[in-house]
């Protein structure tokens, strides 16, 4: 007789409800500590439960899918899927109506990719919140300048460059002269507004306690790029150690390079059997518009949630690729901005859906990018003619003597 057990995880509280075809055999709530969480286990094991299945609950249900995957098969279950009543749940009804929802085949498990793809999925991710943390202190050092007078904020492209931070290096060191601060800007800056005023916006009032200030906030800033580097090293020697073929054939897509193929890879995994097709892996991603309709009416067309982390990623790789010269990408980004007008960003997000299919037959096929060259450059090449032709039409109707003379030379 089939058994399968449903548990409801939380922060201090494991909720476990073990069924079979007759009713329910076994109801009882464990810790979360390793020594519960073990015990757990050996009553899982005991009644020859042969499936387990549980709600994604924060990153409470890690520790608890590691302890239990060598034994028996698992299912994560999106809990917007499995949603109760109000007023007719608790955790113990939430751990038996997970049991009952795996035992009807009710529900499906979510992408829960290998543990060589986990340990990659930890680095990427812990790079995210240093880049977030990098950005945040770098708007408050940029505001303990403003508190000091210092404005070269306003004269520089961003407060990650490198005047930029010289400057804020002398400063940190204790160096609080002008002519001295002027020194540290580049001669293109000095040049572009003058040396005065850059000067003028280096002369401020620095007490000590803003040098100590100034001077910690750039250690943290440093401390964090350092260990997202190292997250970096880490990650590019494990892809190239486990995954070195599909590590090399990401790098062939327009606007793919190390650091995107390294994220796409921690992401998405190599193995394609979990997606159908392109067309599920791009839906799993968020990046398929969702169909909202009701009594006709249209109301949301917008991209669903998904994998926030991986649309990242490809957004950034498109920003490149519709830069890239002689590519599908620029080509059909040139085509839908320029000549048909549409918005930047949504032709971005619809170049990340083409490119998220592109990397599906990469990692299903096993075999590089090939980039496409066919209908659509015969149709953008149309275009550009079309567009040629009614500028001569304009230019000819707008001046008369050269219509005159284009008449005699064709006679």
């Amino acid at each position: 007789m089939r058994h399968v057990c449903g548990l409801d995880v939380h922060k201090d509280s494991v909720s476990v409800c073990i069924l079979n075809e007759k009713g329910v055999v076994f109801q009882e709530k464990f810790g979360v500590l390793t020594p519960e969480l073990e015990r757990m286990v050996g009553v899982i094991m005991e009644h020859g439960v042969t499936e387990v299945g549980m709600e994604s609950t924060s990153v409470y249900w890690m520790p608890v899918w590691r302890v239990i995957d060598p034994y028996v098969e698992q299912k994560l279950v999106n809990p917007y899927f499995i949603r109760q009543l109000t007023g007719k749940k608790s955790d113990v009804k939430d751990a038996e109506w997970i049991a009952t929802c795996i035992l009807k085949g009710l529900v499906r498990g979510s992408y829960v990719p290998e543990e060589r793809i986990q340990r990659l999925r930890q680095y990427d991710r812990r790079i995210f919140d240093l880049n977030d943390d990098i950005v945040y202190r770098l708007a408050r050092l940029d505001a303990a300048l403003q508190r000091c007078n210092i404005r070269l904020s306003n004269y520089v492209s961003t407060t990650d460059c490198k005047s930029y931070g010289d400057v804020v290096d002398a400063i940190a060191r204790g160096e609080t002269s002008p002519d001295a601060l002027l020194r540290c800007v580049h001669g293109r800056i000095v040049n572009r507004n003058g040396a005065d005023v850059i000067r003028s916006a280096l002369t401020g009032v620095v007490t000590p306690v803003d040098v100590d200030v100034i001077r910690q906030l750039r250690e943290e800033i440093e401390l964090a790029r350092r260990h997202r580097d190292e997250c970096q090293r880490r990650m590019d020697g494990l892809c190239s150690e486990w995954f070195l073929e599909q590590y090399a054939n990401f790098q062939t897509i327009p606007g793919v390079k190390a650091r995107s193929a390294t994220a796409i890879i921690a992401e998405l995994g190599t193995d394609m059997s979990s997606f159908e097709d392109a067309a599920h892996l791009v839906s799993w991603a968020g990046l398929r518009p969702r169909n909202d309709e009701s009594a006709g009416r249209i109301k949301a067309r917008g991209i669903t949630h998904g994998n926030k982390y991986l649309r990242k990623t490809l957004i950034e790789c498109v920003w490149g690729a519709s830069r890239t010269k002689v590519c599908f990408y620029a080509r059909f980004s040139h085509h839908q901005t320029v000549v048909r007008r549409k918005c930047r960003m949504k032709v971005q997000v619809a170049i990340a859906r083409k490119m998220l299919s592109a990397i599906w037959f990469v990692l299903h096929d096993g075999v590089a990018y090939r980039d496409f060259n066919g209908g659509c450059q015969r149709r953008l090449t149309a275009a550009t003619a079309y567009t040629a032709l009614c500028k001569v039409i304009i230019f000819v109707v707008a001046r008369p003597r050269f219509a005159n003379w284009l008449m005699l030379c064709a006679a």
